[in-house]
């Protein structure tokens, strides 16, 4: 009796009003979402399947109405005669790129370490009159920086060129560093000073060992910024010994027949490296542009 009595007045489980309905919608949610990032990823990528395509074509088959077509016999050459042309511009820029960024993170941090952790009188209107170099066009700035690029005669060099760039980042790189600094706990600097660390030695042994997503966003920063450049380039370095990868890309251009095959080939070429260090360093950009966005 008294377990027929406990069965009768133990309520039978009941299944969650709206539960099947509201899987339905999730997986409808979730389907319409691919759906729609797979379309985006199709409308992305069709201009790189016609440069791609269009790189194999030989020159008889370049045609502006047959561009989605596939090549009726494939060749490199185009890659080949590209890569010719611009191996001496590829040399230039990775010369250029490489120490530059480098060169730019270093000052980036010293600096935003200055303004972020030790602190002077009228720091935040340094602070300003730094930033304001970012809303300098480069068009506003040519011919006294040919001037002086060419006094101290760096003209027509590519370390002319790489100080052009260093000085002109300097205020995004101090930016970045400043707000990434801003987050890194005051109680570090004090500990490291009452040991009788001094300003150098509190940056070498406390903030230095903490600013890897810094640096690795700086340096991605410049970098693209120093290898995807054309304007400097065309005014600090004319000479086409020592002129970068995307001027010796301007110049693959033909005289009576334009070889998009090879403009092709070309631009993907020059496109490699920065699409390499996107793919090995990409996963730490946003997370260390976003490391100092709480604070600044």
């Amino acid at each position: 009796m008294a377990t027929q009595t406990l069965a009768t007045r133990t309520p039978a489980p009941q299944a969650l009003p709206g539960g099947s309905g509201a899987r339905t919608r999730t997986i409808t949610a979730r389907t319409v979402k691919y759906l729609f990032l797979l379309v985006f990823v199709v409308v992305v990528a069709m201009p790189v399947y016609v440069l791609v395509v269009t790189s194999f074509k030989p020159l008889s088959d370049i045609d502006p109405s047959k561009a989605w077509d596939f090549p009726t016999s494939w060749t490199t050459s185009a890659w080949s005669t590209a890569f010719d042309q611009l191996k001496n511009g590829l040399g230039n820029s990775l010369l250029l790129a490489v120490p530059g960024s480098i060169a730019s993170a270093v000052l980036g941090s010293l600096n935003g370490y200055v303004l972020a952790k030790w602190r002077f009188p009228y720091a935040d209107v340094v602070f300003a009159f730094c930033l304001f170099g970012m809303f300098i066009p480069y068009q506003a700035v040519m011919i006294p920086l040919v001037q002086v690029v060419t006094d101290i005669d760096l003209y027509g060099k590519i370390w002319g060129l790489m100080l052009a760039h260093v000085v002109y980042g300097i205020p995004i790189c101090t930016l970045i560093f400043r707000n990434y600094y801003a987050s890194i706990p005051t109680e570090l600097i004090e500990s490291a000073r009452i040991d009788g660390a001094g300003m150098l030695r509190t940056y070498w042994s406390v903030i230095l060992p903490n600013s890897a997503p810094a640096f690795v966003v700086v340096i991605i920063w410049q970098f693209t910024s120093m290898w995807n450049d054309f304007l400097f380039a065309v005014f600090l370095v004319p000479s086409a010994e020592n002129s970068t990868v995307t001027v010796a890309l301007n110049n693959l251009t033909g005289a009576n027949v334009v070889p998009f095959n090879q403009q092709m080939a070309g631009a993907l070429l020059a496109s490699l490296p920065t699409l390499v260090v996107y793919i090995l360093l990409g996963r730490f950009f946003m997370r260390g542009l976003m490391a100092g966005a709480l604070k600044a």
